[in-house]
């Protein structure tokens, strides 16, 4: 392989990491969480997800199947997802306004933006979800769950802001930009020596 090929493929990878990196939306499996309690107890499943420092959520979509135990409702079982701080995000409820016990399946999805509720995370990166109840049932443990189905999330990156360390994507994004300079440069000098 020559230096000139060589080259090539290093900027080509480098370019496909870092669009990679923003393009993937994050796609949680929900199969086996249960919710228990009000939002902020312990006993909630909470998970996070690195996302990218500052990317805004842009986009819901989800397929979903849960259950309520008697005497719990659908329209209890709910999610919050945000930032790590819980100073914003989105509450969101897929059997909105079915008042019964049982199982049902719900899918969907929402434009975060054209609703006025799309977020950043925060410098950490992290997106925060919580699982949890918006009435507890104390006579049944857990009060739903999640039996399967995924809730993905779109994200769109932003601007590293001035002082922050770069994420890895712009990393990438820089070095094939030197890497191009330095082919063009050496390229230039062997066309000058002939």
């Amino acid at each position: 392989m020559t230096m000139r090929s060589l080259s090539k493929l290093i900027v080509s990878l480098s370019l496909l990491a870092c669009t990679s990196v923003f393009a993937a939306p994050l796609v949680v499996n929900v199969a086996g969480i249960r919710s228990y309690a009000a939002e902020g107890s312990s006993a909630n499943t909470v998970l996070s997800f690195n996302v990218g420092a500052f990317a805004t959520i842009t986009d819901v979509s989800y397929n979903v199947n849960v259950t309520a135990f008697r005497p719990s409702y659908l329209s209890e079982l709910s999610l919050y997802f945000g930032d790590t701080d819980q100073s914003t995000g989105v509450f969101f409820t897929p059997g909105f306004e079915d008042d019964h016990p049982g199982t049902a399946s719900y899918a969907g999805s929402a434009s975060l933006v054209d609703l006025g509720l799309d977020f950043q995370v925060g410098a950490d990166g992290l997106l925060r979800l919580e699982f949890y109840e918006d009435f507890n049932d104390a006579s049944v443990s857990p009060d739903g769950m999640w039996n399967f189905g995924t809730i993905t999330f779109t994200t769109d990156a932003v601007d590293t802001p001035p002082g922050n360390v770069p994420e890895p994507a712009s990393g990438l994004l820089m070095g094939a930009g030197l890497a191009l300079m330095a082919y063009s440069a050496r390229r230039r000098h062997a066309k000058d020596a002939a």
